[in-house]
Order: C-alpha cells, then structure tokens, then sequence
C-alpha cells in the first residue's frame, strides 16, 4: 500500500493547464514559451514534466518532499492521459498497451487503456491538429503509473496509432476539471 500524500500548512500546491507550445520551465527557449508567462509566484517548481508539444495538468508546488512524491516514479502516482490517435485501435492494440508494450528502454508496466469519445471539455489547440480527411482518428484513455520522455506517445506509436494530440487530464486525485488552458488554481 503506498503512504498518502501529505500537503503540509506550508506547502503550496498549483494545477496549471499548460497549453500547447509551453515549455515544462519558466524560461523560453527558441520557439516555445515559458510558464513565467502564466505563473508569477516565486518559490514553485514543476513536480513532473509535460513535453512543449503536449498539453494539459502540470503540477508546481514549494515542497521538494511533495514534489518528489509527485514525479518519482517509485511512487507510481497515476497520470491520465486523452490521447488522440490516428486510426480506431482494435482490442488487440487496447490489450497490448494494458499488459505493457516493448519500447526501445524496455517493457512499459501495464497501463489502462480504453476507447473514450471526444472529451466534452475538450478546447481548441493551437495550431490545430493536422487533419487528413483520408484518415480517421480516435479518443484513448490511457493511465499509466511511470513517466519515460515521451512515454504515451511511443506506447500508441508501439501499437500502431501514433498520437496526434496528447493531454494530461490528471495526476493522482488533481484533475484539470474547471480549468482553461493558461489558468492555474491553487
């Protein structure tokens, strides 16, 4: 059983919906923003990552304890992720990516996948996805409990799907219910 997260008086703790073209830091870098565009609080760092080409739940807080527990990956804190993919996955791709596929670091653990519709909640990104009319694409749900550099992008492309948009819709019990891209709570 794995211990409780604990947010003590001190610590403080923000959700921030990042957008697409935002850089996981607070400083630029080339063509990607920095979240000191967003976040003026002084103190807070990123607990995990979130690729500049990726959107959705990134954490911050002040506890390097909290921070920790949030991004090791010996704490197995569930991600979820809306994962829009190229193509309708069979069950078999659905089956690989929940007994864990082979990447070139190795095996994944096995993660929950499941077919979802378009997130009600979904907005706009900017820029859209590319869109081929030829092509169909899907919805996946997929929780995992690890964080390899671009994990969730190669298990789909490992099963035949490769991700067209890629969003973090929670960590553990913190979700991005209620928030827009670019805000923050907390």
């Amino acid at each position: 059983m794995r211990p409780a997260m604990t947010i003590t008086p001190d610590s403080r703790l923000i959700c921030f919906n990042k957008p697409y073209g935002v850089l996981s830091q607070f400083t630029h870098e080339g063509r990607w923003r920095g979240l000191k565009d967003f976040i003026d609080i002084p103190g807070v760092y990123v607990a995990g990552r979130l690729d500049a080409d990726s959107e959705g739940l990134l954490l911050l807080t002040n506890d390097g304890k909290l921070q920790a527990r949030i991004s090791d990956p010996r704490y197995k804190m569930e991600k979820t992720y809306w994962v829009q993919v190229e193509g309708v996955p069979d069950e078999a791709a659905l089956v690989s990516l929940r007994q864990g596929v082979q990447l070139n670091d190795g095996p994944t653990r096995p993660a929950r996948a499941r077919l979802i519709p378009e997130p009600e909640s979904l907005w706009a990104r900017e820029p859209p996805v590319r869109f081929r009319q030829s092509i169909a694409t899907s919805w996946l749900e997929l929780v995992i409990s690890e964080g390899r550099n671009r994990q969730v992008r190669r298990m789909t492309a490992a099963v035949g799907y490769p991700t067209l948009r890629l969003i973090r819709a929670a960590i553990g019990p913190y979700t991005l219910d209620g928030l827009a891209p670019g805000t923050w709570r907390g």
